[in-house]
């Protein structure tokens, strides 16, 4: 009898290690997952395949931005506005990053448990974020800076976290 119930904990432990890393993709941004039924986003979309787009994700960036009372972000020079990659930026910054500071906080949570090194997208997603955060601790005053500042540095750390992770000496099996 003693040998059946370690064998049934054996599985039940293995069964529950191999949920939980099938479904860890979905976990820090389940937006990217979860398209919303009225919108055309695409499944998990994803704005830096090559050098150039991440050439124009930094342009972007740097291109005045706007962000209307309703937290949507959308990129106010028309030509930049035009592109392709400008549709996908606009999706992910308005429908997959996190914008209130709960969810911010509990994606930072979730990167500081987060077992190795950051899928590329997820890491984009978190720079995007990163960024926004920078954005609303600048315009914010009194104890919200505060909580925004706290928001930016703790996804900071988290990033740094990560880059020094995957800049550190690899072991090849």
């Amino acid at each position: 009898m003693c040998w059946k119930t370690l064998l049934l904990l054996l599985l039940c432990y293995d069964a529950q290690a191999t949920v939980s890393h099938r479904w860890s993709r979905a976990v820090l941004f389940p937006a990217a997952h979860r398209p919303k039924r009225s919108s055309s986003m695409p499944l998990n979309p994803i704005l830096q395949s090559s050098l150039e787009e991440v050439e124009l994700l930094y342009e972007f960036l740097l291109a005045e931005l706007d962000i209307s009372p309703d937290l949507q972000i959308s990129i106010k020079d028309e030509e930049l506005a035009s592109l392709r990659k400008a549709s996908d930026f606009r999706i992910i910054c308005n429908d997959v990053i996190p914008k209130r500071i709960p969810d911010i906080r509990r994606l930072s949570a979730s990167l500081s448990s987060h077992p190795g090194i950051l899928k590329k997208e997820d890491f984009e997603r978190t720079a995007l974020t990163l960024a926004y955060t920078a954005y609303r601790t600048a315009l914010s005053q009194g104890h919200q800076k505060d909580i925004w500042a706290q928001s930016f540095r703790s996804l900071f750390q988290a990033l740094r976290h990560d880059l020094m992770r995957s800049s550190g000496p690899r072991v090849t099996p």
